[in-house]
């Protein structure tokens, strides 16, 4: 819509510098020809514009070379310098779209071809010799085109800023690729199609690091953005590609992406149908890395569009295309963990435990218990290196898996159950404390709901799992629970809610619980 509008401004501003001059010309022109003009015999009101002389030819041509000329050196040289700028801040690619673009062709050209016609022009007129010519209509066909020249300059300039925008540049990249995917030929060649969308993605990715060291957090989420669309709009006509399109052969296999590859890893890329997914997916972990402890709301985007695909793989049933997006948002733990970017993960966490919500609802047990198996490997990896709010994280967002599993009556919740009562070992210091703190809250918290839903055993198989643990940690533990009442944390968070906030209903089953210890049921 949007388009539409500014196509219709662009319109409206072109037929206003026609419509002003020209009429402004017509009605000073009729005053001096009826009232304040000199005129020798009685020229017609329109002979004026077709009768002339070999030097009224020379002198309406001689000039407008110049002028033609000069706003042809105009155009070029500030189009340069815009575009020179463009690409130095965004992509070097830049200049190649730009002087590929048809509209930009076309007016330049235009430009061109007017400058050269008019020499063409001057150079036939002749007088005073044998013979005398002069190009009437060749004249009143050179001021047209000065005319629609001096037009355009603006209109032109307006098209370049536009281009150049760098949303506008992003989705035409996007649109690019998606265009060559959807309009596949049978004669293509596709040894350059690949090239052509693989240029795509990583002129995208390149946009977003530039965008990165500028600290543009909004061009560099456009182009993540077009990434994740680009994507599904390749899954939306996978299905109709040639086969030879998914072997990672030729100019492809010479990418950097895949060239240090091993020859059964490309094989087994080819045979999964994944390259253009994992070469993408790449781009996403390249700019990842880049943000890390820089720009935490561009991992945050990453991440989130990463859930995006793997929730539209779960739609569409795309196996292999989950299992690779699982290995990526792994990789983003690992590197975020490596980086000790605590509110990264905090937040990558939670996008990824909702792509395991989604997997849940979609009935994929075993690929959700995978997951839960990465989610406690994390946690633990996370304890080590006591970083204790990360296994903290994991062992409540388990906690939630396994309510949505029971509440769902799914067959995997026990052992969604089992994995949760595994995050936890024994502290080795202060900061690993705080994280089994943390982690046996979550699971006291799993044991009110169980004994909300009178599942009196599972709520003692918990109890079982923590019995030997100091009287005194089980005490504060319940002490810290029963004295949030407030659902909100006291600061901005993105997942909305207290970890340790339990509503009354569960609240009150804390009693319950904590009256299996025999120390805390006699106080």
């Amino acid at each position: 819509m949007f388009g539409n509008t500014r196509k219709t401004i662009l319109i409206i501003a072109i037929g206003l510098l026609v419509l002003v001059p020209f009429v402004f010309f017509l009605i000073v022109y009729s005053l001096d020809f009826f009232w304040f003009g000199t005129k020798q015999g009685n020229p017609g009101f329109f002979e004026i514009f077709y009768k002339m002389s070999v030097d009224d030819s020379r002198q309406i041509l001689g000039g407008m070379g110049e002028v033609i000329t000069a706003i042809l050196g105009i155009v070029i040289t500030v189009a340069s310098i815009v575009v020179q700028l463009a690409a130095t801040r965004y992509t070097p690619r830049i200049t190649e779209m730009f002087f590929k673009d048809k509209t930009n062709l076309l007016i330049l050209a235009f430009f061109i071809v007017s400058a050269v016609y008019c020499l063409f022009m001057n150079f036939v007129i002749r007088g005073g010799s044998e013979h005398d010519f002069i190009p009437v209509a060749g004249s009143i066909v050179n001021v047209l085109l000065l005319t629609v020249s001096l037009i355009l300059i603006a209109p032109y300039f307006m098209y370049v800023f536009h281009f150049l925008e760098p949303e506008n540049i992003v989705k035409g990249i996007e649109r690019q690729a998606t265009s060559n995917l959807v309009r596949l030929r049978p004669n293509t060649d596709i040894d350059q199609l690949q090239q052509q969308v693989v240029r795509n993605v990583e002129q995208l990715a390149d946009i977003s690091i530039n965008a990165i060291e500028q600290k543009d957090k909004g061009i560099a989420t456009s182009a993540i953005d077009s990434l994740r669309d680009l994507l599904r709009e390749y899954q939306s006509c996978k299905d109709q590609l040639p086969e030879k399109w998914f072997a990672v052969t030729g100019p492809l296999r010479a990418n950097t992406e895949f060239i240090s590859m091993h020859r059964e890893v490309l094989s087994e890329i080819t045979e999964k149908r994944t390259w253009l997914e994992y070469k993408t997916l790449r781009q996403y972990q390249m700019i990842y890395n880049e943000s890390l402890n820089r720009m935490r709301d561009i991992n945050y985007i990453v991440a989130i569009d990463t859930r995006y695909l793997g929730e539209d793989a779960i739609r569409n049933r795309q196996q292999e295309t989950l299992r690779l997006i699982l290995k990526f948002f792994n990789t983003y733990l690992r590197a975020t963990l490596n980086a000790k970017d605590v509110r990264t993960a905090y937040n990558v966490l939670h996008q990824y435990r909702l792509l395991a919500e989604a997997v849940l609802r979609a009935g994929m047990d075993d690929q959700l218990l995978e997951i839960a198996g990465y989610f406690r490997y994390y946690g633990q990896v996370a304890f080590n290196m006591n970083i204790a709010f990360i296994t903290e994280t994991v062992a409540y967002d388990l906690t939630s898996l396994c309510e949505l599993a029971f509440s769902a009556g799914a067959i995997v919740g026990d052992k969604l159950l089992d994995i949760l009562l595994e995050v936890d070992k024994e502290a080795e210091g202060e900061a690993q404390e705080k994280g089994l703190r943390g982690v046996r809250k979550a699971q006291i918290k799993m044991a009110t709901y169980f004994l909300l839903h009178e599942d009196s055993e599972r709520a003692h198989r918990i109890f079982l799992d923590m019995k030997t643990e100091p009287i005194d940690r089980i005490r504060s533990i319940r002490s810290e629970l029963i004295s949030v009442e407030s659902k909100d944390f006291w600061e901005v968070i993105d997942r909305g809610e207290n970890f340790d906030y339990l509503h009354p209903e569960r609240r009150a089953m804390l009693h319950d619980f904590f009256a299996k210890f025999p120390e805390l049921a006699r106080e």
